[in-house]
Order: structure tokens, then sequence, then C-alpha cells
């Protein structure tokens, strides 16, 4: 019964603050961890206990693959260098930066525990990245970069983590292992997710039922996760690709209602997990402080704050340095290069790298002895630091990262978005129109049905231009008034179907059909 009580009322507490968040203009992330290491430190109230098999396999997969799904192949194809560069590349030397500092600066540690602070804190969180970028409204190039690398770098991360733990515990290290294994496990993530995309594309072509493609579409990453754990190989690649695999084919892959019903349950389902996530980390505030009670607060506080520097300074460093010139360095020329990322567009990448929920994930999950059953040397402050370095990286990046990129000019603002908006539902109402053209052409066709049409796409194509036409105001303040005399007419529709439905005229299925079509009527004036 204390497992309800607390899930109830983590979802409330969600509702409540994430709700706050957005109507403070605050990035949601932030105001739940915070809140949840304001309830953490209260005494008397139970801890929540953060398992990290809950993070890998309940919230980490469906969350990645959504990311994945929603992500732009073109993109990321696009941006397949730099996201390469900062997933491999810079990981790497964040591991190996955060083990030699604390290895030299801090009294106690040995190589093989500061390389596993150094890979917990390597690759950057892509909830924490995708929930906060998306709210800044970042540039597209930029935004493919930060997110892409988020979903990709958690592989490269993870494997250095296990490699960093295993030397550790059997107090044995073979490089050439290490970079067999590195190879073997991101690759076999990729296969995995390739053929668990390639037979859920083939199954869900042959069924055209709501709940059962969305069932699926929930099944989706989860199956791949466990079969690639299952052989060993990456969870969180295979989760990755087969959501940038059926995303690149979303076209075909859901049927209208389907694809609309699914919108929203995704929608409800990132947003539940996400939330309950940052809330679950701030509330470990008690677990994670209470191992630390015996040590130095000297020595604590040195060991974040050098940590931490080396995290953040690195990436920014990396960005205007280490990271173009090995991007030059791969052989073989894209057939899109994308421009050079201004000086702008580098401080912000740098300053966007924010650890989360994977670390402090693999953190909580070391091992608490080594081989011989000794204690983990350094365990608890591993754990502390780790916890530490997420939490002030989130206050200290996620607050400042909306006035960063106001200063550097990279938002996009309402405008740029109605601007776009306005060229899609142009050009789509274009290819419809010469389409009608080519149908006129057929005597088959009702002469009748083809003009009401040809009015019905006219009327689009003239609302679609009518923001950008740069002859005055009239053309739209009438697409303005007829948007409230729609929606006015559309509420009278609505309530006249509720007063049948009152007296019994028609039955409750007749009125959801009919009220869903007003709802999408509605919303499309939206």
């Amino acid at each position: 019964m204390r497992s309800a009580e607390i899930l109830v009322g983590l979802l409330g507490a969600v509702t409540v603050l994430a709700g706050a968040a957005r109507r403070v203009g605050v990035p949601s992330p932030i105001v739940l961890v915070v809140c949840g290491l304001a309830v953490g430190l209260v005494p008397g109230l139970p801890s929540v206990e953060l398992d990290p098999d809950l993070v890998f396999f309940v919230f980490l997969p469906p969350l990645i693959y959504g990311a994945g799904f929603n992500s732009s192949p073109r993109d990321l194809r696009q941006q397949a260098r730099r996201i390469g560069v900062l997933a491999i590349g810079l990981v790497a030397a964040s591991t190996v930066a955060v083990a030699v500092v604390v290895k030299l600066a801090v009294p106690g540690f040995g190589w093989a525990e500061a390389f596993v602070l150094g890979a917990v804190l390597a690759p950057t969180d892509p909830v924490a990245a995708v929930a906060i970028m998306q709210r800044l409204r970042v540039a597209p190039q930029l935004s493919a970069v930060i997110e892409g690398e988020s979903l990709v770098n958690d592989g490269t991360g993870l494997v250095l983590y296990r490699l960093a733990v295993g030397a550790a515990v059997s107090g044995t290290f073979s490089v050439l292992d290490g970079a067999w294994q590195l190879v073997a496990t991101g690759a076999g993530g990729v296969a995995i997710g390739l053929a668990v995309g390639y037979l859920i594309n083939r199954v869900r072509g042959r069924i055209d039922d709501a709940p059962i493609e969305i069932t699926l579409s929930l099944f989706t990453p989860y199956a791949a996760y466990i079969a690639a754990e299952a052989i060993g190989a990456s969870g969180i690649l295979a989760a990755v690709t087969v959501g940038l695999y059926l995303g690149a084919r979303s076209e075909g892959l859901f049927s209208a209602t389907a694809r609309i019903e699914a919108q929203g349950f995704w929608n409800a389902l990132t947003f539940i997990l996400e939330s309950t996530l940052f809330l679950l980390m701030g509330l470990q505030i008690r677990d994670v402080a209470s191992g630390i009670e015996d040590l130095d607060a000297g020595r604590v506080t040195l060991t974040v704050a050098i940590t931490l520097a080396v995290v953040l300074g690195l990436r920014v460093i990396w960005m205007f340095s280490v990271g173009p010139f090995l991007r030059r360095l791969i052989p073989g020329e894209p057939k899109e290069e994308p421009p050079e990322l201004s000086s702008g567009e580098r401080l912000v990448a740098g300053w966007a790298g924010m650890r989360g929920a994977v670390s402090l994930a693999a953190a909580l999950a070391i091992p608490a002895t080594v081989d011989g059953g000794a204690p983990f040397p350094q365990r608890e402050l591993i754990v502390f630091t780790v916890f530490s370095v997420i939490v002030l990286g989130l206050l200290l990046q996620g607050l400042t990262l909306p006035a960063l990129i106001k200063a550097t000019g990279l938002g996009r603002d309402e405008a740029d978005d109605a601007a776009d908006e306005a060229r899609a539902r142009g050009a789509a109402a274009e290819a419809a129109l010469a389409r009608l053209d080519e149908m006129r052409r057929d005597p088959a066709d009702d002469d009748r049905a083809t003009e009401h049409l040809r009015e019905l796409y006219e009327a689009r194509l003239e609302h679609a231009r009518a923001p950008q036409d740069e002859r005055g105001d009239p053309d739209r303040e009438h697409v303005e008034a007829f948007e409230r005399l729609r929606e006015e007419l559309l509420r009278s529709e609505r309530a006249a179907l509720h007063e049948l439905h009152a007296r019994g005229e028609i039955s409750e299925e007749a009125l959801k059909t009919v009220e869903r079509d007003l709802d999408l009527q509605e919303a499309r004036l939206d």
C-alpha cells in the first residue's frame, strides 16, 4: 500500500509542479529537481528509492525511443560528423580528463575508481537535453546536434563505465578487450534496433486498429532494449535506433486516426515519465547524503568542485578546438555539408551538455564490494559527486541557457514557427490543386465535386498566404474574423450534439464520433 500511496503522491506533485513551471517560464526539469530536493530534506518523510533497474528498464526505453522517433533523419544525417565526434570523442576525453584530475587532486582515489567517476559523468543525458532544449525553441541545426549527441553517447559512456567498474572489481584491465567490447556493444545495439524496427514495420503495415497500433508502439522500445541487453549489446542504442528507423517511415506507419490518438498518448506518457524521473532524482538527496556523513567535508567539496569544473569546462573548450579539428579528419564528405557552427552556436552547444538520470542510475548501480569482499573504493563519494554535479549542472546550465540563447540570437520566436507553418500549409494546398488539375482531365470525375474541392483548397492556400501578405492587414483581419466565426459555429454544433444526446435521440457512440470530427476541425483552426 505504501508504494501505491507514493505513486499517487508523485503523480499529483508532478502535475502541480510542472504546471507551475510552465506558468513561471522555468524549464520544468529544474523546478521538479529543486522541489524534490526540498521534499527530500524534510525530516520524518519516508525515503523514495531510485532503483537503477527502474531507470534503465522502465523510464529510458520509451523516452529515448520517442525522442528518436520524433527526430529529423535529414538533420541527423547532416550533423552525423559533429554528433559522432561528440558522442565518441568527447565522451572518451571527458572520462580520461575527470579520471586524471581526480586521481591527482583528491587524496585516496585510485585510477580504477577515478575512471568509474569519469565514465559515469561523461555522457550527457538524453532526457534532460530533449526536455530542456525543446522548451527553449533553439534553431533546428543546433538542436539536432545537441539532441542527437545525447541520444547516442550513452552507448559509449555505459560501455566505458562497465569496463571501469570491471577493472575496479577484478583489478585487471585489457585495452584490446575494452576496444572490442566498445565496438561490439555499439554495433550489436544498432543491429538489434534495425532488426526489431524492420519486423515491427512489417507487422504494423497489416494492422488498422488504433488501440492495437498504439500498444505495439509502446511495446517496440522495450522489445529492442530487452533483445539487445540479452546478447550483451547496448539496449539504449537499440531503443534509439528502432525509434529513428520507424520515425523515418512514419508516413505509412499509422492510420490517420491512430496517428492522432498515438500523438496524444505519447505526449502524455513522455510528460509523466520525464517529470517523475526528475522529481525522483531530487528525492534522492537524503539517501545520497547519508553515505558521506563520515567523510571529510573539505575532500567532498574538492571532489565535487573539480569534477564539475572539468565536465563543464572541457565541453566548452572542445566545441571551439578539438571537436572542429577532429571533424575535419573524418574521411568523406556528406552530400549536404551543413554550414560551420558560429561562435554563438558553439558556446550554446558547449553549455547545454547537462547530465541526468542515466548518470545517477549508473552511479547507484556501482557494486558495493569488489572481488574478495572488500568495499568498492570511494563508492559513497562517487555517488554523491555524481548527484551533486547533476543537480548543480541542471541549475547552473538550465537557468542560464535561455539568457545565453537570447544573447546569441539563436532562439526561434513564434513568428518563425508561424512562417514555417504557413509555407508548409501553402505547399500542401498547391500540391492538392495541381493534382486536381490532373484529375480534372479524367471524364469519369464529377466536375461539381472537383470544383467544390478546388474552392476548398484555394481557400486554404489563401489562408496560408495571408500572414505573409505584404499589402497590409485586411487579409489577415479577414482570416482572424473567419476563425472566430468558425469557432463560434463549432461550439454551437457541439452544444446541439450534447442536447440531442441528453434527450436520448442519439447514442453515446454517435456523440463521440461526431464530436471527434468537430474537435479535429477546431484543432486545425488552432
